[in-house]
């Protein structure tokens, strides 16, 4: 009888692996379609990478797969403080907080010792809150370093982050490709925008007017049709990356249970 228990045992386990992984190997295939279709020399073919939702299906997966332009993101080491703020507000921070937030990444990235006129931290504001760390007076590397800058919050962390990048170097996001609040924070009505996105590209789009940047951040979800589901979301740039057959670089990679 245990022996019998434990055959059965390893069997469905054997089973869970195997659907995990024809899962995930239907998300990675998801993110290589992406690339192919982002870049696809006809623009009738192209997937856009503005955020919208492409379907496909793989190995009898469904597989779910948005692209955004890393150019439609605020660059951390880029963006002046005024738009660093405002995208915190119309993310539900208040304006005087939001302010000193925006000042202390400046400081954060800037070489100098000298706070910022909202506010800002340098080392003695990081010493007087307690921390082992004081203010890197050096470029951000990742977003996920802008956790460690005095006065964020994991809340607020979670909603900045899929809104901020460090590889387009640009001082302005791409309209283009910006997501919701991106475009509220500059300015822009962003409901007419994401209707158009909406519907089928048409040649004239002003998204169609070449492929973007050539960094994007790409998630592809996988579903079988038992339930099982795989995910990943990754950030990559176009173009040889040293290894053998592979049309990109990676620059982040992310699976497993991601929010949407």
């Amino acid at each position: 009888g245990a022996f019998a228990m434990a055959a059965q045992t390893e069997y469905l386990q054997g089973r869970t692996l195997d659907a995990s992984l024809v899962a995930g190997q239907a998300a990675r295939a998801g993110l290589d379609y992406a690339v192919t279709r982002v870049s696809h020399p006809e623009p009738r073919r192209q997937w856009l990478p503005d955020g919208r939702r492409y379907a496909w299906r793989f190995g009898g997966a469904d597989v779910e797969v948005r692209i955004v332009d890393e150019s439609g993101k605020l660059d951390l080491n880029a963006a002046e403080p005024a738009s660093l703020s405002a995208l915190m507000q119309v993310l539900g921070v208040e304006r005087g907080r939001a302010d000193a937030l925006a000042a202390a990444i400046v400081d954060w990235r800037d070489g100098d010792d000298l706070t910022q006129p909202q506010g800002g931290a340098e080392d003695p504001q990081y010493a007087a809150a307690g921390l082992a760390w004081g203010a890197k007076d050096a470029p951000f590397e990742t977003v996920a370093e802008v956790e460690q800058v005095l006065g964020m919050t994991p809340g607020l962390f979670a909603a900045l982050a899929p809104h901020l990048t460090v590889y387009s170097g640009l001082p302005i996001p791409d309209t283009r490709f910006a997501a919701g609040p991106v475009l509220q924070a500059m300015g822009v009505d962003p409901e007419p925008v994401l209707a158009g996105r909406e519907r089928p590209p048409a040649p004239g789009d002003p998204a169609f007017v070449g492929t973007g940047s050539g960094t994007y951040s790409i998630e592809s979800r996988a579903r079988l049709r038992d339930g099982r589901q795989a995910a990943l979301r990754a950030v990559v740039r176009l173009g040889p990356s040293g290894v053998p057959g592979s049309a990109f670089t990676v620059l982040k990679w992310e699976e497993g249970a991601l929010p949407r």
